[in-house]
């Protein structure tokens, strides 16, 4: 089965909220809810990937000493086996803005149950709900 590399991150606001992304339209899992981020580029670093992500996807700047990883998932789906590392940021550059369309939504950690989410984004959360309550 081949393993798939994909960084995400949750991005904290001065608020001690989430950041999700839905997956737009014509996109596997569509309507799901989502940490930004993605695939690694060959020979990328997981933190240069997650900082490419973010750029093309929300439109900020962030630093890898930003990231700290926090917890990672691991989940098998039909054609490949998923390995995701959750890196959290609380510190970048610019505003939020989804460069690719899609809907996006600041959310307490606690309520981050209440939207669906892909199975392998679901093992993420207990984490993020211990770092911030």
């Amino acid at each position: 089965m081949k393993l798939l590399l994909v960084v995400a991150c949750a991005l904290v606001d001065a608020d001690n909220r989430v950041l999700i992304a839905q997956r737009p339209e014509g996109k596997q899992l569509a309507g799901l809810w989502e940490f930004p981020g993605g695939k690694l580029d060959p020979g990328e670093r997981p933190e240069d990937a997650l900082i490419r992500e973010l750029a093309e996807e929300l439109s900020i700047s962030v630093k890898a000493p930003c990231l700290a990883p926090l917890t990672f998932a691991s989940h098998a789906y039909e054609e490949f086996h998923l390995l995701m590392p959750l890196y959290v940021c609380r510190k970048w550059e610019g505003f939020v803005h989804p460069a690719e369309g899609q809907a996006v939504k600041w959310v307490r950690a606690r309520d981050l149950r209440n939207y669906d989410m892909p199975p392998a984004d679901a093992p993420l959360i207990a984490p993020l709900v211990d770092l911030l309550g």
